[in-house]
């Protein structure tokens, strides 16, 4: 189907849509055309706004054999041809599949790997910074889980992150985050590499993974670690097993044993959620693998080398000298470029 049809199709449909609406249906069906037409609105948009420029290409292409209208026509037409295959690309871009989990809130998982102390502390300046970066978009930042070691580093932590396209933002942080600095306990200076892993999993409600509480076995336990008095008291404790895929998930930050199983069903049903969805690209794209990588928390993604003051994403080969500023949250250079190198990917893909 060449562009221009499939373009009429749109807007056709979106003329079906308003008329429906405008003969007053109620219910689910007028749930269900509002948010298709909501969907579709941006897109006529731009297609009007492609029309009028190819429309204007045609009549500035007749004025090219009038001698007094030649230069403007010429310039007009020279702006024209620069702005419709923008306005295409634009198109084509939102015509791509959604991602149905983008708009959704996300899981943040992060977890020490090799390195012991060292990247226990890393795992603890990479928390603080995408809650530095949920500040900076306004988002909402809740710990779920934060299991500090004492030295100022963390085993475990994890948080719950709300408000508007969370997860398509942070979808490309999934994976081994890799630190390459001089640590405070280093007498002889020498560069170590410890790495930390990563997992941003969209968060999933109840209707979205079906759980049979006859596939759980939940363990209670006394909290161990910081706690005051709380701590070996009560069996606040909570771990919850998923007999059928082994995903284990253990949470003792709260004094309460039912909140305690609250959050870790919630991470529970994002991380079932989440291999669903894996299970499903495998499947749409078994031939194909994503330029922008996986989202695979055993891939190595990016790297922070302290000395040299840079942060290098390998899946696209863009290397940022301000390490300082990125730490402090600003990571929206490398989103946005995995965001386009992904969408061209899909482009591709397309076409």
């Amino acid at each position: 189907m060449t562009l221009g049809l499939k373009l009429d199709r749109i807007v056709a449909r979106a003329e079906e849509l308003r008329a429906l609406l405008s003969e007053g249906v109620t219910g689910d069906a007028y749930v269900k055309a509002s948010k298709e037409l909501a969907e579709l609105t941006p897109v006529v948009e731009r297609i009007d706004e492609l029309r009028s420029a190819e429309r204007q290409a045609t009549d500035a292409e007749a004025m090219l054999g009038d001698p007094e209208m030649h230069d403007l026509a010429d310039s007009e037409l020279a702006d024209l041809r620069a702005r419709i295959p923008a306005l295409q690309h634009a198109i084509r871009l939102a015509l791509l599949p959604r991602d149905e989990a983008d708009e959704r809130a996300a899981i943040l998982e992060i977890r020490p790997a090799a390195g012991g102390d060292e990247a226990a502390l890393f795992a603890a300046e990479l928390f603080a910074m995408y809650q530095k970066y949920a500040a900076l978009r306004g988002w909402r930042f809740e710990v779920l889980e934060y299991d500090d070691t004492g030295l100022g580093g963390v085993k475990g932590a994890i948080a719950e992150i709300t408000g508007k396209g969370v997860f398509a933002r942070l979808k490309y942080e999934s994976g081994v985050h890799r630190v390459q600095r001089v640590p405070a306990t280093e007498s002889q200076g020498r560069i170590h590499t410890s790495t930390v892993t990563v997992a941003v999993l969209p968060e999933a409600e109840e209707v979205d993974v079906q759980i049979d509480e006859s596939d759980l076995r939940i363990d209670v336990y006394r909290a161990s670690g910081a706690g005051g008095q709380h701590v070996n008291k009560t069996e606040s404790a909570v771990r919850i097993t998923h007999i059928p895929s082994g995903i284990v998930v253990a949470m003792q930050e709260e004094k309460s044993q039912h909140k305690n199983r609250a959050k870790a069903m919630k991470i529970l049903r994002a991380r079932l959620y989440e291999q669903n969805r894996a299970r499903a690209h495998a499947a749409r794209s078994a031939d194909r693998r994503a330029q922008v990588g996986t989202g695979d928390r055993s891939e190595r993604i990016r790297t922070y080398n302290f000395p040299q003051g840079r942060v290098t994403d390998h899946r696209i080969n863009l290397t940022l000298y301000r390490i300082e500023k990125v730490m402090q949250g600003d990571l929206d250079e490398f989103i946005d470029a995995l965001t386009a190198e992904d969408q061209a990917a899909r482009l591709a893909a397309e076409e």
